[in-house]
């Protein structure tokens, strides 16, 4: 099939676009419509392991999306994709920040277990050789492995640099702080920098280099060099990569985006961390800028899942692969919008560092023709920790020892009673710390962690959280915390704060 060249390639020590995209002119036409109302591929097609595309948003809050109750951020594609797929409404990240919840999600064991229990930095927050990852298991299965986007994990030159992970091909961040920047001088392609057209607001280095600190490409950039748009660029070169797939070899794409997270120096610069080129649909309504920006970040995001959908129907791959999305944390109140404005909580309470149920239940949906039964939804309980189990199972491999991972491909198959986890667990460090723990309905609550008062609540009657039951069920107080006790396992790296 004829491919068209969309971008020019990088040239030798010219100041480039960078990404080199091609896409076939049908991928093309397809993903210019969105394809957001387009049925299941029909294609007849061989039987092979399943595909895993696991698309991950940055901060997307439960009440975000419209097929989960958002009213005023238009989110067609994705609303396409849940009434054709199953919503999983009792989903949980890893953890209530980025770092730890990607380790959870890579490496199928909750934070009482991760080497990676925090934003950290440093060898705190690094993939050890031996922390055996999802895709190290699907590559080693035989499947071809990228990662797109936002890592987090590891930089150049240690153990945990997605190319010693098991992601074959990485374009995208490896700092977090960098992956703030919606208009960086550069990104990453495996080890090396790709030269981005965009110029840093002088502002920025000066107050970097007075405060002497290292330049990991973080900050904002200057009003006039603002030209590639770091999202873009991340999905342009994923669907180039997906669009190359044939039906002969499986394949895992994490495409890990960075909307709707704020920027966060960016916001200290201008006042608005909410960096889109355009509000698109918002443009002219009597919002506030960040909130224009927040709204107009979250259906860019939704256009390039319809994007990346058109791809898979194009390539005939659709019936053979799961489309996994969901977000790794709650809804953040940075960058100057206000969460309150669209309720991106939903009926939970909650933000971003916290772990009552808005911190960490995400918005999730899972998409696969002719297995996943349309306009379907599952309340079981599950968490990051279990798409290790899930993916080993469709792949046909088998997990490493010591992971705490059940399969929720049960669920996709619209099986009667799958088994669920025992229990789902988290702990945090920052804020003074704390612990959650969810077994069946109960959901418990420590803080501080090891030393705190529990507080218990009913999930099935009080989702909100907002009735302690704590005084009045001492029987699910004593079993909260055992669980919390069996959970917790010392790591030398994640001190437990000193009992008061």
């Amino acid at each position: 099939m004829e491919v068209l060249e969309l971008m020019h390639a990088r040239t030798g020590g010219e100041r480039g676009r960078g990404p080199r995209v091609v896409l076939s002119a049908l991928v093309l036409a397809l993903a210019v419509s969105w394809a957001c109302s387009l049925p299941g591929g029909a294609t007849q097609e061989a039987r092979s392991r399943t595909n895993l595309v696991l698309v991950l948003a940055d901060d997307l809050g439960y009440g975000e999306l419209g097929c989960f109750g958002q009213e005023r951020i238009q989110t067609p594609c994705l609303d396409a994709l849940s009434q054709e797929g199953l919503r999983l409404t009792s989903f949980y990240a890893g953890s209530t920040v980025c770092a730890p919840s990607r380790a959870v999600l890579m490496t199928g064991q909750h934070t009482g277990r991760t080497w990676v229990r925090g934003n950290g930095g440093g060898d705190r927050q690094t993939l050890r050789a031996e922390d055996v990852t999802v895709a190290e298991v699907l590559r080693d299965a035989g499947y071809a492995t990228a990662l797109f986007g936002k890592w987090g994990l590891g930089e150049i030159g240690t153990s945990g640099h997605p190319n010693a992970k098991g992601f074959e091909t990485f374009f995208g961040y490896l700092d977090q702080r960098h992956a703030h920047n919606y208009y960086p001088e550069f990104l990453i392609r495996n080890t090396e920098r790709v030269a981005l057209r965009n110029v840093t607001d002088p502002r920025w280095t000066e107050r970097r280099l007075a405060r002497g600190a290292a330049d990991v490409g973080a900050g904002y950039a200057a009003p006039d060099g603002r030209i590639d748009y770091s999202h873009d660029l991340v999905v342009d070169e994923a669907l180039a990569w997906l669009g190359e797939r044939t039906p002969e070899q499986p394949f895992f794409l994490f495409l890990a985006l960075t909307v709707p997270h704020a920027n966060n120096e960016g916001r200290q610069g201008t006042g608005n961390g909410q960096e889109v080129p355009d509000h698109g649909p918002y443009a002219a309504l009597d919002w506030t800028e960040p909130n224009k920006g927040q709204a107009a970040m979250i259906t860019r995001l939704d256009r390039d899942v319809g994007r990346l959908r058109a791809v898979l129907e194009a390539r005939g791959l659709a019936r053979r692969t799961l489309v996994l999305f969901s977000s790794d944390n709650g809804p953040h109140a940075e960058g100057g919008q206000d969460p309150e404005f669209f309720r991106a909580s939903g009926p939970l309470r909650g933000l971003k560092r916290s772990l009552t149920e808005g911190g960490i239940r995400v918005p999730t949906i899972a998409w696969w023709p002719g297995t996943i039964a349309p306009d379907t939804t599952s309340d079981l309980p599950f968490s990051f920790a279990d798409v290790f189990a899930t993916a080993a199972e469709l792949a046909e491999a088998s997990l490493p020892p010591d992971t705490q991972s059940v399969s929720f491909a049960p669920v996709l198959r619209g099986e009667p009673a799958p088994p669920v986890p025992e229990f789902l667990y988290w702990e945090f460090y920052e804020q003074g710390s704390r612990q959650a723990v969810r077994f069946g309905d109960t959901k418990a609550i420590r803080e501080p962690m090891v030393h705190g008062p529990i507080q218990v609540y009913d999930l099935a009657v009080d989702p909100g959280e907002e009735r302690d039951l704590a005084d009045s069920r001492p029987e699910l107080v004593a079993r909260a915390r055992a669980l919390l006790e069996e959970a917790h396992e010392p790591n030398p790296r994640w001190r437990v704060p000193p009992e008061k």
